[in-house]
C-alpha cells in the first residue's frame, strides 16, 4: 500500500526490442527508454502529500522499434495517512506580511514556479542520495502549521537541527537552479538533479554557490542558519518531483544509478 508524500522507481529492464515507454500518472507523463541520448533507463514518479487514498491507474504507451505500441494499465492503491498539527510563534511580519513586502513576495512566487517548470531531461545524480546534514531529522513532514493562531500552509519538507554556521551539502550531484534570499525561507538554495527533481534547502546564514553552477554529492552549499520564517538556527529540506511535493526520507532509500 503506497502513501502520500512516497517515490515510486520504474525502471526498464533489458528488453532490445523497446524504443521508449510512456507512463502517465494524474497529470503527468514520464518517459524512460534504453540509455541512449534521449532518455534513460528509470523514471521517479512523485505521490503529492495532499493525494486523496483511492484507487489510480497508471496508463504506460510501450513504443517498439518495429513501430508498433502496446497498451498497458496498471492499478496501484494509496493509503490514507495522517499528518500531525503544529503551532508556532514567529515574528508577526511572517504571518500577516506588511503591504511593502506583498509585490516581494508575489514575484518570488513567480520565479519559484518557474524554477520547478524548468528541469534537465537528463539524470544529473550519482547514485543514491545522501542526508545533507548529520543533525536529527524532524518527522514532520506534511505537518498542517498553525503560526501565531493562524493556520497557515502545509510543511512539505523535514527540518533537520542544524547549529548556526554549520555546513550544509548537496544531498546528490546537479545544478545549482537558484541560490537567493526569499521573504519567507530566507537564504535558499534549490538543485535541479534532472527529470523533474529538485531538491531544496532553507534558512541558510550564508550561500556557498551560486545559480547555474555545478554541484557533486557532498559538497558544501551553505552554512545552517535561521533566516526567512524560522524559530531558530535548522535546516528545512524538501523535494520537488513533477511539482509533487514528496518526503525526503523516501527519496534516502531509492537505488538509484551510480
Amino acid at each position: 500500500l503506497l502513501e502520500p508524500g512516497q517515490i515510486i522507481l520504474a525502471r526498464l529492464v533489458q528488453a532490445p526490442e523497446i524504443k521508449r515507454v510512456s507512463i502517465h500518472l494524474l497529470d503527468n507523463v514520464y518517459e524512460l527508454g534504453p540509455k541512449e541520448p534521449a532518455h534513460e533507463t528509470f523514471a521517479l514518479i512523485g505521490l503529492d502529500l495532499d493525494l486523496k487514498p483511492g484507487p489510480y491507474e497508471i496508463d504506460m504507451t510501450v513504443f517498439l522499434r518495429d513501430g508498433r505500441t502496446e497498451e498497458l494499465r496498471h492499478r496501484i492503491q494509496i493509503g490514507g495517512r495522517e499528518f500531525p498539527i503544529r503551532k508556532l510563534w514567529v515574528k508577526e511580519e511572517y504571518v500577516r506580511p506588511p503591504p511593502e513586502v506583498q509585490a516581494r513576495i508575489q514575484r518570488e512566487a513567480e520565479i519559484l514556479e518557474m524554477v520547478y517548470s524548468a528541469s534537465t531531461g537528463r539524470w544529473l545524480g550519482e547514485g543514491v542520495f545522501e542526508r545533507p546534514h548529520p543533525g536529527e531529522m524532524a518527522s514532520n513532514f506534511g505537518e498542517k502549521r498553525i503560526y501565531n493562531n493562524v493556520p497557515r500552509s502545509t510543511h512539505s519538507g523535514i527540518d533537520i537541527a542544524a547549529p548556526q554556521g554549520s555546513p550544509v551539502r548537496a544531498a546528490n550531484s546537479g545544478r545549482v537552479v537558484l541560490a537567493r534570499d526569499l521573504y519567507f525561507s530566507g537564504k535558499t538554495i534549490i538543485i535541479d538533479h534532472g527529470l523533474g527533481l529538485f531538491t531544496l534547502y532553507c534558512h541558510f546564514s550564508s550561500l556557498k554557490v551560486s545559480r547555474g553552477d555545478p554541484v557533486t554529492k557532498g559538497s558544501v552549499i551553505g552554512l545552517a542558519g535561521s533566516t526567512g520564517r524560522s524559530t531558530g538556527p535548522h535546516l528545512h529540506w524538501a523535494v520537488r518531483l513533477q511539482g509533487c511535493r514528496v518526503d525526503p526520507v523516501a527519496l534516502l532509500g531509492l537505488a538509484l544509478p551510480e
